[in-house]
């Protein structure tokens, strides 16, 4: 399993300084840090299985492949960490409901609801080591962004697989090429339908099914609507060999996509 002795837990990436846009790739990683992987309970083969479920594979490059073709070039934050380690994008407190399946913002199961981490582990030290230094810096990114342009919008990209895993709470609806998932408050109409344009060629689109919401850091969420933000979740089988395996063609396809949404942002 990769790990190193001094994991970079995160990275933000320049764009332009014109570009209200932020890239936000957060469970793309394998890496554990070696004082983390000691908690978890599986052995290195299933911990390896679990990771080839868990991330969302090869969605670091196809952000940076995008950025590269973009004519205004977006911002890109990304996790540099496995979800398994903490999940940047769980609340860190009982309002989160996927701790009903042991995936809240630490994780103490498995996608297919096997033991991960003993049930009485104390979350407040990995918390505190890597998921508040994440969120603060997501939220200094954006707070950046609106100081620049007086907007920030926040692209999160995801992948997801073909077939539902055990942990999916709302996985019996469609699953579509590519999920956009909404906020009530956080994503203009004018948003998804640019989505829905640039991803037209993939099959088709779908909206909060089987995944829903939008990232926004917790400081502007449902407070200040100059933050835009969309979920991009792409259909594993449409780049990739499941689970777990290379990327495929159509990762080139995607980024171009991509790169057609954030070009398109600025007239939202």
């Amino acid at each position: 399993m990769p790990v190193s002795a001094a994991p970079v837990p995160f990275r933000l990436l320049p764009g332009a300084a014109s570009s209200p846009v932020i890239l936000h790739v957060p469970h793309a990683a394998r890496t554990i840090p070696p004082s983390v992987r000691e908690g978890i309970l599986l052995g290195d083969a299933a911990l390896e299985r679990e990771l080839d479920h868990i991330t969302d594979a090869h969605t670091a490059e196809l952000a940076r492949a995008a950025a590269g073709l973009c004519a205004v070039t977006p911002w890109r934050f990304v996790n540099g960490l496995s979800r398994l380690v903490t999940d940047p994008e769980r609340f860190p407190d009982e309002r989160e409901e996927m701790r009903a399946v042991g995936m809240g913002a630490v994780y103490t199961r498995t996608t297919h609801g096997e033991p991960l981490r003993p049930e009485t582990v104390d979350p407040a030290p990995l918390i505190e080591r890597y998921f508040t230094p994440y969120a603060e810096a997501m939220t200094a990114a954006v707070a950046d962004r609106l100081a620049a342009t007086g907007r920030a919008v926040v692209i999160d990209v995801h992948s997801y697989p073909t077939q539902r895993l055990p942990y999916e709470l709302h996985g019996d609806g469609p699953r579509p090429p590519v999920c956009l998932g909404t906020d009530p408050f956080h994503t203009p109409p004018g948003l998804a339908a640019l989505a829905e344009r640039a991803f037209t060629g993939f099959g088709g689109t779908g909206t909060d099914s089987p995944f829903a919401g939008a990232y926004v850091p917790l400081e502007f969420h449902g407070r200040d609507a100059r933050v835009g933000a969309l979920m991009v979740e792409i259909r594993r089988d449409g780049y990739m060999s499941e689970p777990g395996g290379p990327a495929g063609p159509g990762l080139g396809a995607l980024a171009g996509a991509l790169a057609e949404l954030v070009d398109a942002v600025p007239g939202v």
